[in-house]
């Protein structure tokens, strides 16, 4: 049990930066929305925006653990981190390194990893308080832990499907 939580804790921490919730859109942008909609084979063309080179000096600089990923990325994506590097100047210094921390990890996780992580964090930022709260207290005695001993608290991971056949 404390195994399973502290995975899931690991995650909806890797996930904080990219699971808060979107900006809310602006009359015109809720419009372009519904016409983007309506227009399938035109989204499908349409390049998304903003490109990388769109972004300011400051928001590359931001953004820099991302740009290798930043093409793949899904337009309410950008979005998202667009915002967080424009808040970026305004963050406390310790906010500041967590938000550079967070990024750094998610520009090397895998898609599949980051969409675990954001699907951990929503499942666990609708949990109760004290749910939270025993999930904090229980990351908190994990990262307490000696590295060995961490290690040894991970799963194995399966091997493919190949291996298996052998």
């Amino acid at each position: 049990m404390l195994r399973a939580a502290l995975v899931v804790l690991a995650l909806s921490l890797a996930g904080n930066a990219i699971a808060q919730t979107p900006d809310k859109p602006k009359p015109a942008e809720k419009s372009k929305a519904v016409s983007e909609k309506a227009k399938p084979a035109a989204k499908a063309k349409a390049p998304v925006r903003p490109a990388w080179a769109e972004l300011t000096a400051d928001q590359q600089m931001v953004l820099a653990p991302l740009k290798a990923d930043w093409e793949r990325l899904e337009q309410e994506r950008r979005r998202k981190w667009v915002g967080i590097a424009n808040r970026y100047p305004k963050m406390k210094p310790e906010e500041q390194e967590r938000v550079q921390r967070r990024n750094a990890g998610l520009g090397e996780a895998q898609p599949e990893q980051r969409r675990q992580a954001r699907e951990n964090y929503k499942r666990i930022a609708k949990a109760p308080p004290e749910k939270r709260e025993q999930l904090r207290d229980a990351w908190a005695e994990y990262q307490a832990l000696p590295p060995e001993k961490r290690q040894s608290l991970v799963p194995p991971s399966t091997p493919p499907a190949e291996k298996k056949r052998r």
